[in-house]
């Protein structure tokens, strides 16, 4: 009898291996890495659908850019690429006229070898930032600053944080591109990054952004774990960033909430335009606003960027239980210092994980454990779909509007 079990388990395992294509892209166990590759639906003699799709890595060369690698995915409707440099970051997504993505000052992909986060006071993670969609964390993600920690001999000592954290700047230590042989073919780009120190943190995150052919949607789907003895404290922001041409004068933001406060003095002030977005203003110094979300009958939260003209948008979904908190970015400064606006599901806010951690903002992960964390992004283009889209936040908003706080969180 179980030599039957044991020979069904193995049938089981090789069907299901066998419905997906696996490519190991890099490997630091098995010291592989391979500079450039493409896979594309041609590929595949049973893949029976007319939406043809490609997948391809490349490395980059020149400036602060060499070294860096690059896969870039065309599912025939949409195109992303990822950097797996940096942290498994999204540079863009473009989906027929409309980009997700900001003009950043910074042109170049920046390898992190040329970063060091400690410059500027802490600000050093700025030098590389262009990216549409970069995670902050995993230890501590926020504004830098001082925040106290116990060393190795068990005393109490003190150390700088830096912006935002590490995570963004960690090469993957492996690359997998997945792609399903039977419908509906999902293609998944995998990728591990490791933060780990001696008398430190040992955390890694699996991250996963994956899209259906022909789809207007991608989804990322990540899996944070601590493999240390201890229980660890992990922060988790995922910095979502918007320009041209779904930022302009007069385009929204909108979400369901129970509640918006305002980061700071200067954001109060705009308390009352939280909202909508203005045209590019030279000398304007961010706004950025907190945001308890609502969310629907299934625990998932929604929030939508729309363009100025109403027909043009994005929305993003997440499990609430994940990521509880919502920091919306307003940074509507002149296009030449960057017109950027962020939404930013969270387990907490930016603020230092010293600060944060005083709200309790700030979970842990026993030893062993994981917690995983879902987006779903859905490119709306057209004026019935953004409309669609708004009227479901009205409906979750209900007729309770959110408490708005006019002043900063004492």
């Amino acid at each position: 009898m179980k030599a039957i079990i044991y020979i069904s388990l193995i049938i089981f395992s090789v069907s299901a291996y066998s419905e997906t294509h696996y490519q190991v892209l890099t490997s630091t166990k098995r010291d592989i890495n391979t500079e450039s590759w493409k896979l594309s639906s041609s590929d595949f003699p049973e893949y029976k659908s007319e939406t043809r799709w490609t997948v391809s890595k490349r490395t980059l060369h020149g400036g602060k850019q060499e070294g860096v690698e690059l896969i870039e995915v065309d599912n025939g409707k949409l195109q992303f690429r990822v950097i797996p440099t940096r942290g498994m970051s999204v540079l863009d997504v473009v989906h027929g006229d409309v980009r997700l993505g900001w003009n950043s000052p910074v042109k170049e992909i920046v390898h992190p070898s040329y970063i060091n986060l400690h410059d500027r006071g802490g600000l050093g993670w700025l030098d590389g930032f262009n990216e549409w969609m970069v995670r902050c964390g995993l230890s501590f993600a926020g504004h830098p600053g001082e925040d106290k920690f116990i060393n190795n001999v068990g005393a109490e000592a003190a150390m700088n944080l830096t912006l935002h954290g590490k995570i963004g700047n960690i090469p993957a230590s492996q690359v997998v591109v997945a792609v399903e042989k039977k419908p509906p073919y999902r293609i998944r780009i995998r990728g591990k990054v490791n933060e780990v120190s001696f008398y430190g943190p040992n955390l890694s995150i699996w991250t996963e952004i994956s899209t259906i052919p022909g789809s207007s949607a991608f989804r990322i789907s990540d899996v944070l774990t601590n493999h240390g003895n201890f229980d660890e404290e992990f922060q988790i922001i995922y910095h979502a960033n918007f320009g041209k041409p779904l930022l302009g004068k007069g385009a929204k933001f909108l979400t369901a909430s129970n509640k918006i406060v305002p980061f700071n003095e200067n954001a109060a002030k705009a308390i009352s335009e939280q909202e909508a977005y203005a045209a590019p203003t030279k000398g304007f110094t961010e706004e950025v606003f907190k945001i308890y979300p609502k969310s629907d009958e299934d625990g998932i939260a929604t929030a939508l960027l729309i363009n100025p003209d109403g027909n043009r948008g994005v929305s993003v979904s997440w499990p609430l239980q994940q990521l509880p908190y919502l920091t919306q970015w307003k940074n509507t400064a002149s296009e030449k210092t960057g017109y950027v606006t962020g939404i930013e599901p969270g387990t907490g806010f930016p603020h230092n994980r010293n600060y944060e951690r005083k709200y309790g903002r700030v979970p842990k992960l026993a030893p062993g454990e994981s917690r995983s964390f879902k987006l779903d992004f859905l490119i709306l283009d057209n004026l019935d779909a953004v409309e669609a889209a708004s009227s479901e936040v009205k409906r979750l908003q209900g007729e309770e509007a959110p408490e708005v706080q006019n002043k900063p969180e004492e």
